[in-house]
C-alpha cells in the first residue's frame, strides 16, 4: 500500500514532532538548493525550532544581501500602495526637473568646450571668462605640484643610485688592492724558492799555447828564452829544458 496523506495538524507526541521536524526542515533546505540551482533563483530559508534554535539556507552565503534586498522592495511596495495615484504626478514632476538639468549641465559644458556661444550676453561671456581663468589657475597649480613631487623622487632616486655607485668603487678598489697584495704575494715566494747554488760570476779561462813575440823575460841566472812550440804550454816546456 502506498502512503497515505498526513492530516496537517499539530503532532502531540514530542519525539515524533522532533523527529519530523528534523526530516521535514532537511526536506525544505533540500528543495531551496534544487531551485536555486535549477532556476538560478536567489533563495534563502530561516528556521526556528521550537527550542529557538536557528536553522538557515542561503544561495552562496549571501543571507544579507538578500534580506536587504527583501526589506528595499517591500518598504517600496508599502510606500507605493500608501501613496496611490497621486503618486503618478510626483514622478511627473520629478522627471521634468531631473531633465531640466540634464540640460542645463549640457549646455554648461558646451560653453566650456566653446560652442554655442552666440546665445551669451556679454555679462554672461564675461562670467564664463572668469570661470575658465579660475579653472586654469586650479589646473596650473595641479600641474606644477605634480611636475615638483616627480623632480623629488627623481632626486632622491639620483642620491640612491649615486649611493649605490660609491658603495660599488669601494669594493671594487678593496678588491683590486687584494689582487695587488695576493700578486706581490706570490712573486715573493717565487724569488725565496729559486735555487741559491748558481754562481754569479763566470769562471776565469785557461789560455793553452799563448805565444808572445819580440818579449825577453830577464831573471836571475835564467836561460834565454828557448823557441816556444806554440802547441805546448809554457810549464811543460820548461820541465823539458830542464
Amino acid at each position: 500500500m502506498g502512503r497515505g496523506r498526513v492530516q496537517l495538524k499539530r503532532i502531540e507526541n514530542k519525539i515524533n514532532r522532533q523527529v519530523t521536524f528534523s526530516k521535514r526542515r532537511m526536506g525544505l533546505l533540500k528543495k531551496a538548493h534544487e531551485i536555486s540551482v535549477l532556476c538560478d533563483a536567489e533563495v534563502a530559508v530561516i528556521v526556528f525550532s521550537t527550542k529557538g534554535k536557528l536553522y538557515e539556507y542561503s544561495t552562496d552565503s549571501r543571507m544579507s544581501r538578500i534580506l536587504e534586498r527583501y526589506e528595499r522592495y517591500s518598504y517600496a511596495e508599502r510606500e507605493l500602495v500608501l501613496s496611490g495615484p497621486e503618486s503618478e504626478g510626483s514622478w511627473c514632476l520629478e522627471y521634468g526637473k531631473l531633465k531640466a538639468k540634464v540640460e542645463s549641465l549640457q549646455r554648461n559644458l558646451r560653453h566650456f568646450t566653446g560652442e554655442d556661444l552666440d546665445t551669451l550676453s556679454l555679462k554672461e561671456l564675461q562670467q564664463l571668462e572668469h570661470q575658465l581663468d579660475a579653472a586654469l589657475k586650479h589646473i596650473r597649480s595641479r600641474k606644477n605640484q605634480i611636475m615638483f613631487d616627480s623632480i623629488a623622487e627623481l632626486q632622491r632616486k639620483e642620491k640612491s643610485l649615486r649611493e649605490q655607485n660609491n658603495m660599488l668603487e669601494k669594493e671594487i678598489q678593496e678588491k683590486e688592492k687584494a689582487m695587488a697584495q695576493q700578486a706581490q704575494w706570490e712573486q715573493q715566494n717565487q724569488s725565496q724558492s729559486s735555487p741559491s747554488f748558481l754562481l754569479a760570476s763566470p769562471l776565469p779561462t785557461l789560455n793553452i799555447g799563448t805565444y808572445h813575440q819580440g818579449n825577453e823575460v830577464e831573471e836571475e841566472g835564467a836561460r834565454p828564452p828557448a823557441r816556444t812550440n806554440s802547441l805546448m804550454p809554457p810549464w811543460m816546456l820548461r820541465h823539458v829544458n830542464e
